[in-house]
């Protein structure tokens, strides 16, 4: 297996995680609970961004630029919504 795709699979992997926490961040019925999931949580985004940093940086996760008709479309479609 290449590192680009050892790195795909840990990225798809700690972001399952990230949504493990923040659910249980959400749902926590104590404050100590509650403090262990969010710290949990953060410290797994700061893993996440940095394996995205890395595959940015070695070209291995492209995005792309949202067309600006695009962005004024769903500006649109928001403001309509709200009134």
């Amino acid at each position: 297996m290449q590192d680009k795709d050892l790195m795909e699979n840990e990225l798809f992997l700690i972001k399952g995680i990230c949504d493990f926490y923040l659910h249980g961040t959400i749902e926590s019925t104590t404050a100590e609970v509650h403090t262990a999931f969010k710290e949990a949580l953060n410290e797994t985004l700061n893993i996440q961004n940095k394996i995205y940093n890395l595959m940015a940086e070695k070209g291995w996760y492209k995005t792309d630029c949202a067309e600006q008709q695009k962005i004024n479309e769903t500006e649109q479609k928001f403001i309509a919504q709200n009134n």
